[in-house]
């Protein structure tokens, strides 16, 4: 990407959105910099993005998505497993048919609601892809680089796709016959599907995505038939009797037990996950970004939880609620089963299982890979401008490469049973920590935009939602400290119940220590300043990385190198909570003049 004087490129930025970056990028971080431009690159205050990755106005990736994409991106991310194993495990965390039908539809309302306040965010900011990597970064702009540098460090070390990836491979050897695999055998086709989708992915956008709108819309139909079939069965046209007394006492049974409720409501979160994944993507819309995030996004979530409540009370009104409870995650092949017969629970449903795990971690990738290459394009990680390259197919291959080693490891290394199920319980603490500050973020932002006196922005999430939203993400961090029924050791693992929270804090603990060490006690010690130096790649990708400069003689040669670039312009003093002063050197005065890097010093 060719970038342009500041004069056009303001033209580019959508918006209200436009105006709070630029605003932000001055009054929420305090710089005392020198600025120095690579390979002619003239951006304003607004695309340096001082603090983040530098503003993109056209994705390298093209801009391959549209209203259908978005709402079948939707259904694929939110409609994996889950449908077909979590409403047996559900009812028996809930104890009732009743309460497990209010629990899909609160799950509805959670998605509603968090959904409301992504697309006030992705208002915010409609060139930016990578979501929440975004959002903390522009939001949270203090401590210098904490929340990027830790917000990449959980993504990078806990964003992984195993767990489908292991469902898909158990469902597909069940339809292929072989009821008892080894885990070795489990854990081979699990890698080996997961590299089918990588390569997908990384050869092409436009193909991966359209592979990914075929699945989305096989599963759909998948879920529809059940629900279909489930009508059928209460108006009395198959072999099940009774299927309406399975609904006369509803609320029988209801368990109210904190820590069974807390599960609950995590598998519910679980299952409708994935509302937000057009935010991952949002640079690459055409047209009117923000009207099509929000109606293909309010399409997809509705239809969702029609599907999904509907879904049950198939299940329901074909399998008894002392069975639903006792099939755990298997009430799906036990309703097939019941209807069509023993072939049908034995090869039709697992074969359908594992199209929809696929489908999910593919559209999973797709989005996930923007993440991580936002991420990279911050500079937190090593290797910045490698990660932040599209090269060779224009789409996100080094970072897909990576991610396909990560959740190589995940899958291959810890031994099957608990330590597998520790480490897909241990995703979860650290993300809802980081929904709650998402949420508060929201009411910052707000708060900024008031005090510059700027619109509202063209989308903006009812307060009731926020407040609840926050609510459920406070419960769900509470209840797992809440000891289940059987005692200490008496959960989904062999050891201590709350070890997975646990260990997201001391990981979280960690980062800071990690980040105080590398961003305050290191500069001080050995007495350089941190700065943010822009590159561009082959391809036009924009990305920071890292440098230090010493304040003795071993800095003399980037400074000297400052020097040359010749008279430099004062940019105007803006006026905030932080005190500013943007220094920009002239552009070169001929072509023989190479211009060094543009680096933002930063100093912790």
């Amino acid at each position: 990407m060719a970038a342009s004087p500041a004069s056009a490129k303001s033209k580019s930025l959508a918006g209200n959105a436009s105006v709070m970056t630029a605003v932000e990028s001055q009054s929420r971080f305090s710089i005392d910099s020198e600025m120095i431009f690579t390979h002619g690159i003239a951006l304003d205050a607004a695309h340096k993005n001082a603090g983040g990755a530098p503003v993109e106005d056209e994705s390298p990736m093209g801009k391959e998505m549209g209203w259908w994409s978005l709402v079948l991106l939707n259904f694929s991310i939110m409609i994996g497993t889950g449908i077909f194993s979590i409403p047996g495990t559900l009812v028996k965390q809930t104890g009732s048919i009743g309460l497990a039908l209010i629990y899909w539809f609160i799950g509805f309302l959670i998605a509603m609601a968090g959904f409301s306040y992504y697309i006030e965010l992705a208002a915010a900011y409609p060139d930016r892809a990578g979501a929440d990597v975004v959002y903390f970064e522009q939001v949270y702009k203090r401590p210098k680089f904490f929340f990027p540098a830790t917000y990449a460090a959980i993504t990078l070390l806990l964003g992984f796709n195993s767990s489908t990836c292991i469902i898909f491979a158990q469902y597909a050897l069940y339809a292929h016959g072989d009821e008892h695999p080894s885990d070795w055998v489990q854990r081979g086709i699990a890698v080996a599907m997961y590299a089918v989708v990588c390569l997908c992915v990384m050869l092409s956008t436009r193909w991966s995505l359209r592979l990914s709108n075929v699945f989305s819309v096989v599963k759909v139909i998948a879920v529809l038939f059940v629900v279909v079939v489930g009508w059928v069965v209460l108006a009395g046209g198959t072999k099940v009797e009774g299927a309406r007394s399975h609904f006369k006492q509803p609320f029988k049974g209801t368990n109210s037990n904190p820590n069974d409720l807390a599960s609950a409501l995590v598998n519910i979160y679980y299952c409708y996950s994935g509302f937000n994944g057009s935010n991952m993507v949002v640079n690459e819309v055409s047209g009117n970004k923000i009207w099509k995030l929000k109606t293909s996004g309010f399409m997809a979530i509705s239809c969702v939880c029609f599907l999904y409540m509907f879904a049950n009370v198939a299940y329901f009104a074909a399998v008894p609620v002392e069975e639903a409870k006792a099939s755990g995650q298997l009430i799906a092949a036990v309703f097939f089963t019941k209807i069509f017969g023993e072939y049908a629970g034995k090869k039709v449903l697992p074969a359908l299982i594992s199209l929809s795990a696929f489908g999910n971690v593919l559209s999973s990738t797709i989005c996930q890979a923007r993440m991580v290459r936002e991420i990279a394009r911050q500079g937190v990680v090593p290797f910045s401008a490698f990660f932040s390259s599209t090269k060779p197919f224009g789409t996100p291959a080094p970072v897909i490469v990576f991610m396909f080693l990560i959740n190589t490891i995940v899958v291959v290394a810890p031994p099957a049973g608990d330590a597998f199920i520790f480490l897909i319980s241990l995703q979860v603490y650290p993300l809802r920590l980081f929904d709650v500050l998402l949420i508060v973020g929201v009411w910052v932002l707000r708060r900024r935009r008031q005090r510059a006196g700027i619109p509202r922005l063209e989308f903006q999430a009812w307060n009731i939602a926020l407040v609840f939203a926050i609510l459920i993400c406070l419960f769900i961090l509470v209840m797992p400290w809440v000891p289940p029924k059987t005692g200490q050791f008496g959960g989904s693992v062999s050891f201590w119940y709350a070890t997975a929270p646990a260990t997201g804090i001391g990981i979280l603990v960690a980062c800071f220590i990690y980040w105080y060490v590398w961003a305050r006690a290191l500069p001080r010690f050995f007495d350089y300043t941190i700065c943010e130096e822009i590159t561009r790649g082959e391809n036009g990708e924009l990305s920071k990385r890292f440098v230090r400069v010493y304040n003795d003689e071993r800095g003399d040669e980037w400074r000297k190198r400052k020097g040359h670039e010749g008279e430099e312009e004062e940019l105007p003093k803006a006026t905030g909570a932080d005190d500013i002063e943007l220094n920009e050197p002239s552009r070169p005065k001929s072509a023989d003049q190479a211009p060094p890097q543009l680096t933002v010093s930063l100093t912790p």
